[in-house]
């Protein structure tokens, strides 16, 4: 019973994932998972990460170094103990600490110019990101619209499809009953065999505009993959669209790619003002604490009574002795003690002035106004391609309105004469020949209508997006 149970909740959570990957996709769905998921936007955001840590270090750098040391040392034969700094002729054991920090007073404001570059580096590392983003969604709407134009072209070749198999299968009736020849009904057999391969040709795109916003999600290849379909309207007769100028204005001052190009610029500012900063003398302040140990030294314990030191002889062989003086009994140093009494700190205020350094200096200099400029020239590079994007936009939004408007008219005539064809087609007043041409061209009519009509939604879409709007269908 319990396996039983088990085996069940398998194949019902089997059940949910199936459902559950088989769901559709709006295009909404898309530009969340991909702002999620995308692998360039994720790189962008470890990009600014690195450049967090870069401006965290550089603020870090103002504070003073501290740095501590130790040094034991082993010596055997004639050594000079450090600690007393006398000579024995025995194995010396010595330990030797100390701390020692630094900090720069003045270096020609590089730090604080350095500071102020990271900053501006970050930011146009999050503009990165944002430029990216908008990169990944344009590419989403783009591959998602495609899907709804080869989707509304296959539902189209479809219909027209099912009209020929009509008229196939009335054709055959008539064909049988004597009224009409064998040939018509081959041609318009022909004729249908024709729109078949349309419909496999049409529904061949559907899959490869599947795959490809598949692909550009980074999802699992599924054949059940599946997109909503809203229902768009048809563009206005004549819409009310602002100027490439207009939305180059507002672009320019929203775009991150153009505010991610100006902070770059201002950031090599930053740089040649580093790069000046290495002339400036340099100013910095240390101070270190040191104190040290050795297994030989002693000191004085306790002082004994005065004695008389004999220091010579006088002609006629007299001793000769010192005045009375107290003699030091020395004895074991501890270790903590000699620690103590060693302690040594010094403080020092030290001047750098550059005179020659191979030129280096100059060449840094010359270097910075080169990517200054590189960074001048980028942001210009970024405003004519943004205005390039924006006229291509503007352009191809307005030929794709003429050519709907244009197309819409041709395709309510077609229709019409479509119609008056088809009616004399059914009483034999027109062949198989003239009703095909007929029917092919109200067929391209109709493909060129979806494919004008959904051009000029993904140009105004891009034409919107420029101006701050959001993607939405």
């Amino acid at each position: 019973m319990i396996r039983k149970s088990v085996i069940l909740s398998f194949v019902l959570l089997a059940m949910g994932l199936s459902l559950a990957a088989q769901q559709a996709w709006s295009l909404e769905n898309c530009l969340q998972y991909a702002m999620e998921n995308n692998i360039q936007i994720k790189q962008s955001v470890l990009n600014t990460e690195y450049n967090e840590n870069l401006l965290k270090q550089s603020r870090l750098g103002q504070i003073p170094s501290l740095s501590g040391s130790a040094n034991y040392n082993s010596s055997w034969g004639r050594a000079l103990d450090e600690t007393t700094y006398r000579y024995s002729n025995e194995q010396i054991n010595s330990l030797n600490m100390g701390l020692s920090s630094y900090t720069n007073l003045f270096n020609g404001l590089q730090v604080r110019n350095t500071i102020q570059q990271n900053e501006l580096t970050l930011m146009a590392s999050y503009q990165d990101v944002e430029s990216v983003k908008n990169e990944i969604s344009l590419n989403i709407a783009a591959a998602y619209l495609t899907i709804m134009f080869n989707q509304e072209l296959v539902a189209v070749t479809k219909s027209q499809m099912e009209i020929t198999g009509q008229q196939v299968e009335r054709t055959k009736k008539m064909v049988d009953a004597g009224r009409l020849a064998r040939g018509n009904f081959l041609e318009l057999n022909a004729q249908y065999a024709s729109e078949e391969l349309n419909l496999i040709n049409a529904e061949n795109q559907l899959s490869i505009s599947l795959l490809n916003l598949q692909q550009i999600l980074y999802l699992p290849i599924d054949t059940a993959f599946a997109v909503i379909i809203p229902e768009l309207a048809d563009p206005d007769e004549d819409p009310l669209l602002v100027s490439a100028q207009e939305v180059y204005s507002i672009a320019e001052e929203i775009m991150p790619e153009i505010k991610s190009a100006m902070l770059s610029m201002e950031s090599a500012e930053k740089g040649l003002a580093i790069a000046k900063g290495a002339r400036s003398p340099q100013l910095y302040l240390s101070a270190s604490f040191n104190s040290g140990a050795s297994d030989v030294r002693q000191k004085v314990v306790e002082v004994g009574p005065p004695q008389q030191i004999p220091i010579g002889e006088t002609v006629s062989g007299e001793t000769v002795v010192s005045n009375p003086q107290e003699i030091p009994v020395l004895g074991a140093y501890p270790f903590y003690d000699q620690i103590r009494d060693n302690r040594n700190a010094g403080i020092g205020l030290g001047l750098s002035i550059p005179i020659f350094n191979s030129w280096s200096i100059n060449t840094n200099i010359a270097n910075a106004r080169i990517m200054h400029e590189n960074a001048m020239l980028d942001l210009q590079n970024r405003q004519l391609a943004l205005y390039a994007s924006i006229q291509q936009a503007y352009a191809d939004a307005l030929a794709a309105l003429k050519k709907f408007n244009a197309t819409q008219q041709a395709l309510t005539s077609m229709e019409e004469s479509f119609k008056y064809t088809e009616k004399k087609f059914e009483v034999g007043l027109v062949n198989t020949v003239d009703y095909n041409m007929s029917k092919n061209q109200l067929i391209t009519t109709q493909s060129d209508l979806l494919q004008a009509k959904y051009d000029f939604i993904f140009r105004t879409k891009i034409l919107n997006f420029y101006q701050g709007e959001p993607i939405t269908l």
